[in-house]
C-alpha cells in the first residue's frame, strides 16, 4: 500500500497545482475583464487615460497594464496581466481582456 501511495502522491499533487493554476487564471481574467469594462466607460465619458489606468489597476491589480487606443469614434481598452501563484511565476502565462465604446462627449 505505501509503494502505491508514493507513486500516485507526485500525480494527485499535481493535478492539485494545475487545477490552483487554473483557478488563478480564472479569477485573473474575471478581474482584467471588469477592469477593461470599467476603464472603457471612464473613456466614454471623457476622462483622461491616466484616470483610466488608475481605474484599471484599481480593479485589476496593481501590476495590470491598460492600453487606450482609438478608432474613429470607437474607444478601446485592453488590459493585460501575468497569472499569479506558483505556476503563474514559473510559467510565462499572461491573460488579456479588451473593452469597446463609442464616445459620449461631443467633440
Amino acid at each position: 500500500m505505501t509503494a502505491e501511495f508514493a507513486v500516485t502522491l507526485p500525480a494527485v499533487l499535481m493535478l492539485l497545482a494545475m487545477l490552483l493554476a487554473g483557478a488563478s487564471a480564472g479569477v485573473t481574467q474575471l478581474r482584467l475583464e471588469e477592469g477593461a469594462r470599467a476603464g472603457a466607460r471612464a473613456l466614454a465619458r471623457g476622462d483622461d487615460s491616466a484616470a483610466v489606468e488608475r481605474i484599471v489597476r484599481t480593479l485589476a491589480g496593481g501590476s495590470a497594464s491598460a492600453a487606450v487606443s482609438a478608432d474613429g469614434e470607437w474607444l478601446h481598452v485592453t488590459v493585460t496581466d501575468r497569472v499569479g501563484g506558483p505556476l503563474g511565476a514559473s510559467i510565462p502565462w499572461h491573460l488579456t481582456a479588451r473593452a469597446s465604446t463609442r464616445s459620449e462627449t461631443a467633440g
